[in-house]
């Protein structure tokens, strides 16, 4: 290993200085957002068409990227190989498909094939290049200029800052779209149904809760029977029920404390250790809601309620299972 990557300080410092320099090479990327990229937005918001996106090299994987972000957003989207493209993948694009060129030089070998073709199919070309004078940026009908003085790599060779304009100008593509088409968190969800992402827009509390068994006593039970309430349960805690009003609760946390204080149970019921004003939410309400109070409020079971009435319980663990106990 060379003595210097032994150096802790120097590898920091090399860390650092990437993202310093990064930094303050793209602190002029937001003057690029102009005139070319408002049309750009309005004539993807006016196409029938999908947005093809193209690239080479790292270009292409912010490109597969970008692909990602737009379809997530509620715009129609798909990536092609620059170098496919020009030996057979060209059938990919459609008659009223938006196609979007990236590439830093825009003069590789790949881009100056493809550049002309595009423009033989008559589909509208938006180049993302950081060079104005590029045969990708002559042939364009728009330009995303993504031009940059200097990439982190010390030798201003890996593409490194580069690839981190062309990312950040397609999220800023992105965001425009989703503003443009008042893009809800409903309409989010639509296209993230799975994982935690989409359970935190779609899982209601109900849905947890109806899995769960409905533990519950009333005020009156003995000690034997709350116990038993609670193991069959299988969350910790149950109800304290009387004539439909939830009265309290109690957690196997209770029982412990009080078996610290007496073994005497005998004559003991219910009401005399349940907590009173136990923490609820309607079985309607999003589970995330239910993580967000155990989770502010470091309680372990949440008494679900339907109208007012005892539904049934939620516990943490069910909550971190779905994973949405995560900020």
């Amino acid at each position: 290993m060379h003595p210097v990557l032994k150096n802790y300080s120097n590898i920091i410092a090399f860390g650092r200085n990437t993202i310093r320099t990064e930094l303050e090479n793209l602190q002029n990327l937001e003057n690029f957002v102009n005139e070319d990229f408002a049309l750009t937005v309005n004539l993807i918001l006016d196409s029938h068409g999908r947005v093809v996106i193209t690239g080479i090299g790292k270009s292409a994987i912010i490109a597969q990227k970008i692909v990602a972000t737009l379809n997530s957003t509620g715009t129609p989207s798909i990536f092609m190989h620059a170098a496919d493209a020009i030996h057979g993948d060209l059938g990919i694009i459609q008659k009223d498909d938006i196609v979007i060129a990236i590439s830093k030089s825009g003069n590789t070998p790949e881009i100056k094939a493809l550049a002309p073709l595009l423009r033989q199919f008559g589909n509208i070309l938006i180049a993302m290049t950081g060079n104005m004078s590029s045969e990708l940026a002559l042939a364009a009908d728009h330009i995303l200029n993504t031009t940059i003085e200097k990439e982190a790599c010390p030798h201003n060779l890996a593409p490194t800052t580069s690839t981190t304009a062309q990312l950040l100008m397609g999220d800023a593509l992105a965001v425009a779209l989703l503003q443009c088409r008042n893009f809800t968190s409903s309409d989010f969800s639509k296209y993230h149904p799975g994982g935690a992402l989409g359970k935190r827009l779609y899982l209601t509390v109900k849905d947890i809760a109806s899995k769960n068994e409905k533990p519950s006593v009333s005020a009156d039970s003995g000690i034997k029977e709350v116990l038993l309430a609670i193991s069959s349960g299988r969350l910790g805690a149950v109800a304290v029920i009387d004539k439909d009003i939830i009265s309290g609760i109690i957690t196997d946390g209770d029982i412990r404390r009080m078996a610290e204080k007496s073994l005497n149970f005998e004559g003991i019921k219910a009401g005399d250790i349940m907590g009173t004003n136990p923490r609820t939410i309607e079985e309607n309400e999003m589970a995330v809601q239910a993580a967000e109070i155990c989770r502010n409020t470091k309680i372990s079971q949440i008494i679900v309620t339907s109208s007012g009435k005892y539904a049934g319980m939620v516990h943490i663990h069910d909550l971190n299972r779905e994973g949405l106990m995560q900020q």
